[in-house]
């Protein structure tokens, strides 16, 4: 049976090959096996308009995209996504787990592309009219290490992903800043630790936000349970 409780909004942030998809999907499933109803979903993405423009930004082949014009599209990418998909399921009680969101953009944009922090986050503030996550998770990830998960087998990398390694140290160093702003909404991890142990850290701090929210769940009861696939 589901849990009504008060939505909770989560991103998952770093560099290309951090792990983010796979710490999303774990702490969804652990999450969903609880009783709650959570949405996945991803940026630029989660809604048709948003899954258009994120072919044309990401995907190689479409030209030359000034950082301007990119910062643009992932703006308006997420305003959709932000308006259409995230706002009404908090809405519902729904917990909602993106793979990546504004700070994506201040990191790329701003620093990549460099056209400043300042800039970039005003325009995404706007484009979400001040919609913020509850928890940001920070996945720390060396640009060399990320690019050897990334190309792994016959992987191939898109068009951000195949920047020079100090385009994703640039990144690195943007996405650490605005952790150390803001220290308590956000969870800093590092992306080499074990699975297993990024799954534990992260649900622990999930469960603790549900609780000071009003979830309808008791430390007790948490602090028993395991992730999906952790060993017992």
């Amino acid at each position: 049976m589901s849990i009504k409780s008060p939505g909770l909004f989560i991103a998952f942030e770093g560099g290309d090959g951090a792990g983010k998809s796979t710490q999303a999907s774990r702490l969804s499933d652990a999450l969903e096996s609880r009783g709650l109803t959570v949405l996945r979903t991803r940026e630029p993405g989660g809604t048709p308009i948003g899954e258009k423009l994120r072919s044309l930004v990401l995907d190689h082949g479409h030209g030359t995209i000034d950082p301007r014009t990119e910062a643009l599209m992932f703006a308006a990418a997420r305003a959709a996504h932000a308006s259409q998909v995230i706002r009404p399921a908090l809405a519902e009680g729904t917990v909602v787990i993106t793979d990546r969101y504004i700070d994506s953009s201040v990191a790329y944009q701003g620093a990549g592309r460099g056209l400043g922090a300042e800039g970039v986050l005003s325009l995404n503030e706007w484009a979400t009219e001040g919609l913020h996550p509850d928890l940001t998770v920070l996945l720390d990830v060396d640009p060399s290490d990320g690019r050897r998960r990334r190309t792994a087998g016959d992987a191939t990398e898109d068009r951000l992903e195949s920047e020079p390694d100090d385009f994703h140290s640039a990144i690195r160093h943007a996405f650490l800043d605005l952790a150390a702003a803001a220290p308590s909404s956000y969870l800093v991890l590092p992306a080499d630790a074990d699975i297993e142990t990024l799954a534990s850290r992260i649900l622990e701090r999930v469960e603790s936000l549900l609780v000071a929210n009003g979830a309808p769940l008791t430390p007790e009861s948490l602090q028993s349970e395991t992730v999906p696939g952790d060993r017992p």
